[in-house]
């Protein structure tokens, strides 16, 4: 008795998890952008080529990885 009822939870909180899933898909991933890309795909590649980020930039980049790789070795001390 109590393992058919595992086993329906099971199956129920598995259905849950595709529907999620499905959900999940159609924000991260819609098919419009990959169309987007695939007709406009040397236009992107062009603009990607000719962008410089500004000094700005460059230093708030730089200031970010510098923070996450202290982080990241305050971290591995305390472990």
């Amino acid at each position: 008795m109590e393992n058919e009822q595992l086993k329906n939870r099971i199956a129920e909180l598995e259905k849950e998890l595709e529907e999620t899933k499905e959900h999940l898909k159609r924000y991260t991933a819609p098919a419009y952008k990959k169309v987007y890309y695939e007709t406009h795909k040397n236009e992107i590649k062009e603009k990607k080529k000719t962008y410089v980020p500004t000094e700005e930039q460059r230093k708030k980049w730089a200031r970010q990885a510098y923070l996450n790789k202290k982080a990241k070795m305050k971290e591995n001390e305390n472990v």
